[in-house]
């Protein structure tokens, strides 16, 4: 099917929703965020590409981002790289309102998108207006660096897409090692300050700032943390129960 161009504009809304776990992959039968998400598009029914790359481009991943998104009012496609068709991905990318990446191998997902220059393309639908989201990888792709399990044990990862400044977290409350990394890391002065999302939390960019913190769960929350005389400092951030 084919989709008109998007508009752009030079003043377009740039997002990113940032979130730390959930949505249709960890929570299928919790709505609340990707219905949160939608709603952020100007278009009465988006568009939404769903990239797995760091998935391998799971099949099984696709069925599911499918599955969840007929249960919304919107136009939902793909786009994948380890089988790439003859289609252009940055015309795919700049057609749509929002780009929804999946999680899994941070690091395998920036190599894949710098060959085939999908970096770039993202880049400039951000700053047309085409809505960023994500989760786990989807999340910390954004950022300039982040904690990722990409390499086995967790460990610092400091060459993102940089969209973002400083440093990010997901799965901050969902596994065990995760915030004492975080921690540990911008104590040793490796990684910036920067956020951290709980599962089910997630935190919406307008341009570079928070401008709001949403959750599907109601113990869930979003955090800056940093570096303060020598001391690693955790705000909890005002996040509202969808």
């Amino acid at each position: 099917m084919k989709y008109p161009r998007r508009e752009t504009a030079r003043t377009a809304l740039r997002q990113i929703i940032a979130m730390g776990g959930g949505g249709f992959s960890m929570e299928p039968r919790n709505l609340r965020l990707d219905r949160y998400i939608l709603a952020q598009a100007k278009a009465q029914r988006p568009r939404v590409c769903f990239v797995p790359t760091a998935s391998g481009d799971s099949r099984d991943y696709i069925r599911r981002f499918h599955l969840a998104m007929s249960k919304h009012d919107c136009v939902p496609t793909e786009l994948t790289l380890f089988r790439r068709d003859a289609r252009d991905p940055a015309d795919i990318i700049a057609r749509q309102d929002i780009l929804y990446v999946g999680g899994g191998n941070t690091a395998n997902l920036l190599a894949i998108w710098r060959l085939h220059g999908v970096d770039r393309a993202i880049r400039q639908a951000w700053q047309n207006g085409v809505i960023l989201t994500g989760v786990s990888a989807g999340m910390i792709c954004w950022f300039e660096s982040s904690v990722t399990d990409s390499f086995g044990p967790l460990r610092e990862l400091r060459d993102g897409l940089g969209l973002l400044p400083g440093s990010a977290c997901p799965h901050y409350d969902g596994e065990a090692r995760r915030r004492p990394t975080f921690h540990r890391l911008i104590r040793d002065k490796i990684l910036p300050a920067g956020v951290a999302a709980d599962d089910g939390a997630a935190i919406h960019f307008i341009g570079q700032k928070i401008s709001r913190c949403v959750a599907s769960r109601r113990n869930a929350r979003a955090y800056q943390v940093r570096l303060v005389k020598g001391k690693v400092v955790e705000e909890t951030l005002p996040t509202d129960y969808l």
